[in-house]
């Protein structure tokens, strides 16, 4: 008999792990939780889809290796090329000046501090290289340098992926209860964890659903929920946010017909004030983002879709004008580019720069609740940062395999988090 399990947040980690959950239980006993009206509205909607094989640490370098191989195979199942934008990718780093790389600034710094591939040693391309990209505007002096290996970096289209691994999830009969919001939890005997009270954000109804296993995936809301459910526990799930604005662009330079020519990650600086990412897509799109910001307050995930800052948009207009156009861009437009579109994501960061994928001990639930032996627990998964596309399927693989008590496929216990874990890292 498969044990009731409620998934909370219908992000990516968590439609990744109903996904593979459903593999190994009946669907009918997992139930999918989202409060959004609008799903897949934040960073699992809006985020680049940048994925990397190797730019991990060491508690990450397996789950790392898992996910982009998991990427791949199920990209060749299921036509992930055609159906999510699925592609190998050529990674480089550019600045636009020799000034610019004499600093020593790279694009790319920040994604590879403190990973194993922090080290390796770029090829100098020249504006003939194949592998450059084409629709990148060259300038004089400027400076492009290969900074990834054949075969170990990729790209999807996030959003499209999150609506596949959804369907799917659906149309082997996984629950899904959206809008609604979870309230509170429910105890059987000897205090063991038996369901969760969810509430219609639309029509307010409250139902109770059959639950012995519970998997925290809210993304930057993680800790709320947790905080919610378990408000006795003295564990505080310290899962903060980092903002992104980002825009979808058009350019003439990049269409659905030069992808033969391959898709390109491109890492570079804009005037010191922060660090572009690009992403060309099969579609012919290029995502443009890196604007990040650690204060912009996280709202109400209740409440939808979040509304980009126009300051902040004018910044990365300008930046794309720079980087990409070549006519004369102005406040009204861009020169030859087209704005597809333009967002706001929080992605769930950690301080430490490492997600939690663990299990939450009993004795860290608060008043004496349990959960029952052999068959129930309480986990959690957030904190991917900017990794949490690249990592999702390898997370939902390992996590379903931690849930319904199966051997992880990747060693993930050095993300293991409790109280003890948590005095430890702060201790530091």
């Amino acid at each position: 008999m498969s044990c009731p399990t409620a998934v909370l947040g219908a992000g990516i980690i968590g439609v990744s792990t109903a996904y593979y959950l459903s593999q190994h239980q009946d669907p009918a006993t997992i139930h999918l939780v989202e409060p959004s009206p609008e799903l897949f509205s934040s960073a699992s909607g809006f985020a680049g889809g940048f994925l990397a094989k190797h730019w991990f640490g060491p508690s990450l370098s397996a789950l790392g290796v898992l996910s982009f191989e998991e990427h791949r195979r199920l990209a060749e199942e299921h036509d992930g090329r055609k159906a999510w934008g699925y592609s190998a990718t050529t990674c480089v780093s550019y600045a636009a000046s020799a000034s610019a790389h004499d600093s020593q600034a790279r694009g790319d710094d920040w994604l590879r501090s403190g990973t194993s591939r922090a080290d390796a040693a770029p090829v100098v391309l020249d504006s003939l290289s194949g592998k450059s990209p084409t629709w990148l505007r060259r300038t004089e002096g400027d400076h492009i340098e290969l900074i990834s290996d054949e075969g170990t970096t990729a790209q999807v289209d996030p959003l499209l992926l999150c609506q596949f691994l959804l369907r799917e999830c659906l149309k082997r009969g996984v629950k899904l209860h959206h809008p609604a919001k979870p309230v509170a939890v429910s105890t059987g005997e000897n205090n063991e964890l038996a369901g969760i009270r969810i509430i219609d954000t639309k029509s307010s109804a409250e139902r109770e659903l059959p639950c012995t296993r519970l998997v925290i995936t809210a993304g930057s809301w993680t800790g709320q929920v947790f905080q919610i459910l378990f408000s006795k526990s003295k564990l505080q799930v310290p899962i903060k946010s980092l903002a992104g604005h980002s825009l979808v662009l058009k350019s003439p330079r990049w269409h659905a017909g030069l992808e033969k020519n391959g898709c390109h990650a491109l890492f570079t600086t804009h005037n010191e004030d922060f660090c572009p990412e690009l992403f060309s897509r099969v579609n012919g799109d290029i995502y443009f983002a890196g604007l990040n910001s650690s204060t912009l307050p996280l709202p109400d995930p209740a409440e939808g879709k979040s509304t980009p800052y126009p300051e902040n948009l004018a910044q990365l207009r300008q930046a794309a004008r720079d980087i990409l156009g070549s006519g004369s861009g102005t406040a009204e437009g861009d020169g030859d580019l087209e704005i597809v579109r333009e967002g706001l994501c929080f992605r769930p960061i950690t301080s430490w720069g490492a997600p939690i994928i663990s299990k939450i001990r009993d004795q860290d639930l608060g008043a004496g609740m349990a959960t029952k032996p052999g068959e129930g627990g309480v986990f959690i998964a957030a904190g991917h940062g900017p990794w949490g596309i690249a990592m999702s399927l390898g997370t939902g693989v390992v996590l379903a395999e931690m849930v319904q008590g199966r051997e992880p496929s990747a060693d993930v216990s050095g993300l293991a988090f409790d109280g003890d874990r948590m005095r430890e890292l702060y201790a530091n």
